[in-house]
């Protein structure tokens, strides 16, 4: 059964960071590429970032290109999003997929 747990969502001021992880199990990890979605309040789900089971191929939106990256330790079954100079256009839930699966999502809020 495939399991995906977010975690580090949380209001933080413009211009702060954030580091979100998803927690994995029930599927290949180490062979799976891996995304983050976001989801506005009354917005489509949108791509944010993927990687490459290696890690060494990303993919970003071009609205957090720059600011966000992705990475994987594929040893612990994780996946992270590393967001900086975050801006208030980057409130949503953020959700991880991977094994064609979904997590429950964590809610980032970014306002002062």
């Amino acid at each position: 059964q495939v399991q995906l747990v977010e975690s580090g969502g949380g209001l933080v001021q413009p211009g702060g960071s954030l580091r979100l992880s998803c927690a994995a199990s029930g599927f290949a990890f180490s062979t799976s590429g891996l995304s983050w979605y976001r989801q506005a309040p009354g917005k489509e789900r949108e791509l944010v970032a993927v990687i490459n089971t290696f890690g060494d191929a990303t993919y970003y939106a071009d609205s957090v290109k720059g600011r966000f990256t992705i990475s994987r330790d594929n040893a612990k079954n994780t996946m992270y999003l590393q967001m900086n100079s975050l801006k208030p256009e980057d409130t949503a839930v953020y959700y991880c997929s991977g094994g064609n699966g979904w997590g429950k999502g964590t809610q980032v809020t970014v306002s002062s």
